[in-house]
């Protein structure tokens, strides 16, 4: 062995071997910066639920003592809090205190969310109780939220309900049954077939009760969310039904914006609707 390789081949054995290097960066847990997680037992469930709280930037620094903030409240948390805490890292998109409810206690997340987001039951769903969604926002609007409001600066005029799925569906019966809940409401890739599209009845009725719907509304589906790519319902029609029937109200005070977004399908429409939601809201209206 010549010299130079022999001085390379002992400085070599000096290093650590890479895969010590990487027992040691797995033995550290990744954190997200500005974030808690509280449970609340809730009185109005009898359930407990698991919440997790993100701050903006720049919120606890002296010149922002007196800031309050908007709050994004989202469910299926397991799921949607780390997009939104990815989506909201960036200056321009972390104005927002950011909330998410994860599924109940010791329950499967499937059989909690089917429960909790749906509006009325359904017999035709055997496998999952269905219909707690009244009981469930009595708990977000008499528990959560006051919560929220309590322990941090935010701004109960700006409340801003984000979901995906039946999370969508949620929001939108929400819009339809309790709109001055939230001021925006971000809808991705909403269920609006459940039960033989009950969403529309809502709608009708409150139609027949009211001329004004005060809220921002935000509605994104994927193009690829329709039955010719698999799915049992084509919920681009339903998204583009919806909103005609809304825009055909001519409701006062309701500002829309929505999206069929080109290439997503109904797992990865999520992420590019909160992001271009949240932008939308944050813009053009705030």
């Amino acid at each position: 062995m010549s010299r130079i390789a022999a001085l390379i081949f002992a400085a070599l054995l000096s290093l650590p071997s890479y895969a010590d290097q990487v027992v040691a960066r797995k033995s550290q847990l990744y954190e997200v910066k500005n974030t808690e997680i509280f449970t609340i037992e809730s009185k109005v469930l009898g359930r407990k639920y698991d919440i997790y709280i993100k701050v903006p930037s720049g919120y606890f620094d002296d010149e922002n003592r007196k800031t309050s903030y908007p709050v994004l409240y989202l469910n299926d948390a397991p799921h949607t809090f780390k997009v939104a805490t990815g989506v909201t890292h960036f200056r321009s998109m972390n104005k927002a205190i950011v909330v998410g409810i994860d599924f109940a206690h010791g329950e499967n997340g499937q059989f909690s969310r089917v429960r909790d987001l749906t509006p009325e039951r359904d017999a035709s769903w055997v496998k999952y109780t269905t219909g707690g969604a009244p009981d469930y926002l009595q708990f977000i609007q008499q528990e959560l939220i006051p919560f929220v409001e309590d322990n941090y600066r935010a701004d109960p005029a700006r409340r801003i309900l984000s979901g995906h799925s039946l999370g969508g569906s949620f929001g939108a019966w929400v819009l339809l049954t309790q709109p001055e809940l939230f001021s925006s409401y971000i809808l991705t890739s909403p269920s609006l077939w459940y039960k033989d599209d009950l969403i529309f009845d809502f709608e009708e009725e409150y139609a027949k009760q009211h001329q004004s719907l005060n809220a921002n509304l935000f509605v994104a589906t994927g193009s690829l969310e329709t039955m010719e790519n698999g799915m049992r319902n084509d919920m681009v029609d339903d998204h583009r039904r919806f909103l005609k029937r809304l825009r055909s109200r001519n409701y006062q005070g309701l500002n829309i914006q929505e999206e069929v977004v080109i290439g997503t399908d109904h797992e990865s429409t999520f992420p590019v609707g909160l992001t271009k939601g949240l932008r939308w809201i944050y813009q053009d209206l705030w």
